[in-house]
């Protein structure tokens, strides 16, 4: 069953951070707890961490920000969409390449929200490391897991960023500089290091959208590839692989399914829920604010508007943002991957003989390129049976798969030269997808097929544009889109530049 997550607003509503002046100390807000007591009971320190899934469901679900659409729309698998070239322009300069802003939105929102995360779980680790409950250790693990995360997302698409390690105790500790990326995978690393420690086994968590050790040492194996450091991650992989409590999913078809929520191929999944019953006039749902259900699973269906006609597709109509791109069509076609195509996308073609048809308006369907998405897909079925179903789809964002350790640990184990053990990871996804192994590709022709592996199993989830920026990929395979070297990287908002005093506008991405 899915879990409702206890808001973080609760939490911050619970806790007085002494920050105020000496006018409220005989006054405290009824109902306030000081934050030194409040961490001395377990419970207390629970609710804090349930609090920091609850901002990995905001930062991930976030109106027209959300951090699983940003990472994606870089990438050559999707284009935005929308209703024109015009529709959220935020999203599609992110899209396009083209004017990128420092003061882009959805990036900005990007940013604050992990440093959010950071921030919540600092709380936790610094006030749970002075006590003395009985469960420390576990509580630790699992905030320093989430600092650990949110610090690889941020360094993934901005670089070298502040890295803060603790919470401000003056107001001399808030300005604060960039660190390397180096320095933050090193800082992961020993966050990472104590999350394997305290964490449990995925069969032993006590609730299943939890994290578990599992979850931190393929995040540990993932940041090492990204680090290049290929014969170290081995190690880390190995001990996901081997756990019998972690595989792949049995049918393909099921993998972004409800029926697979929280299932043995997840590591890392956000749960949302259908419970609060939206509807129109959104009375009870605050767009941009705190919501329980999956608004993008509705912002990423085909466009209604007399556009795409779904009959006999068992979709539903949704807003039009985030289409398959023809370069991953043309990527299942000429792979043979029927299979795996099924679950992901479909094509015009298919659409029409299923029932349906697509009228495309004067001047065209903005960004399609001849399919609509299947994976994430809006389905009837995973919406509540009261209240408006566009407003209150249940699926799970999938954020870390056990398919994407197996292709982590091909890569690793092919980087290591140790070309027989990549295979025999590379074939548990390829024959999952319907295709038969590959038993005598070796080095380079061998990384050749683990990127297009990799392509399709895990197109439209966020992983493809910053594979090709590590591979160094991305100006061939960008080639013609508006892609240039700057757009490695997103810029680094100007807020965060305007107000930490700790970086001047030298402290910019390159080409921003």
């Amino acid at each position: 069953m899915k879990k409702l997550f206890l808001s973080v607003l609760a939490i911050a509503s619970l806790l007085s951070l002494n920050s105020c002046g000496d006018d409220f100390v005989d006054n405290p807000k009824i109902g306030s707890i000081n934050s030194e007591n409040f961490f001395e009971d377990s419970e207390n320190a629970k609710s804090a961490i349930v609090g920091l899934y609850d901002l990995m469901q905001f930062t991930y679900g976030q109106d027209w920000h959300s951090a699983f659409l940003v990472k994606l729309l870089p990438g050559d698998d999707a284009n935005a969409a929308g209703g024109n070239s015009g529709d959220q322009q935020q999203l599609q300069d992110i899209d396009d390449y083209t004017a990128v802003s420092t003061a882009n939105p959805s990036i900005a929102n990007v940013w604050a929200n992990f440093y959010k995360t950071i921030g919540l779980a600092n709380l936790i680790i610094d006030r749970v490391e002075l006590g003395n409950l009985p469960d420390k250790e576990a509580i630790l693990a699992e905030a320093k897991f989430f600092r650990a995360w949110s610090y690889f997302e941020l360094t993934t698409m901005f670089g070298d960023i502040p890295l803060r390690k603790q919470l401000p105790e003056g107001d001399g500790d808030l300005p604060i500089g960039k660190s390397s990326r180096a320095d933050v995978y090193e800082f992961i690393e020993s966050d990472l290091t104590a999350a394997i420690a305290g964490l449990p086994d995925k069969t032993a968590i006590e609730s299943e959208y939890r994290v578990s050790k599992g979850t931190a040492q393929a995040l540990m194996g993932k940041m090492l590839v990204f680090s290049e450091k290929y014969q170290e991650a081995i190690p880390f992989f190995s001990s996901v692989i081997s756990n019998p409590a972690h595989d792949l999913e049995n049918d393909v078809s099921t993998v972004w399914s409800q029926s697979t929520d929280f299932g043995k191929q997840s590591l890392f999944e956000i749960g949302y829920v259908s419970n609060q019953n939206y509807d129109w006039p959104a009375t009870n749902l605050e767009w941009g604010g705190r919501v329980e259900s999956n608004l993008h699973i509705q912002l990423m269906g085909p466009r209604g508007d007399g556009i795409f006609d779904l009959t006999g597709t068992g979709l539903s109509n949704g807003w039009g943002f985030n289409l398959p791109t023809a370069k991953l069509v043309d990527a299942f076609n000429d792979t043979g991957d029927t299979v795996r195509k099924a679950a992901s996308i479909m094509e015009e073609p298919e659409l029409i003989a299923l029932g349906g048809s697509v009228s495309p308006p004067a001047g065209g369907i903005w960004d399609y390129e001849g399919a609509i998405r299947v994976k994430f897909a809006t389905r009837p079925e995973d919406t509540a049976p009261t209240g408006t179903g566009e407003l209150n789809y249940t699926t799970n964002w999938r954020l870390f798969r056990y398919a994407e350790v197996l292709l982590l640990a091909a890569e690793a184990y092919n980087k290591a030269g140790q070309d027989s053990a990549a295979r025999t990871e590379l074939n548990k996804v390829r024959v999952r997808a319907g295709l038969a192994p590959d038993n005598t590709s070796s080095g380079t022709a061998l990384f050749d097929v683990i990127v297009n592996e990799k392509f399709l199993e895990l197109s439209q989830e966020g992983q493809r544009f910053w594979d090709l920026v590590r591979w160094g990929m991305a100006p061939t395979e960008l080639t013609g889109t508006g892609y240039t070297m700057k757009n490695n990287l997103f810029p680094i908002p100007i807020n965060e530049i305007n107000l930490n005093e700790g970086l001047t506008q030298a402290d910019q991405n390159p080409g921003y």
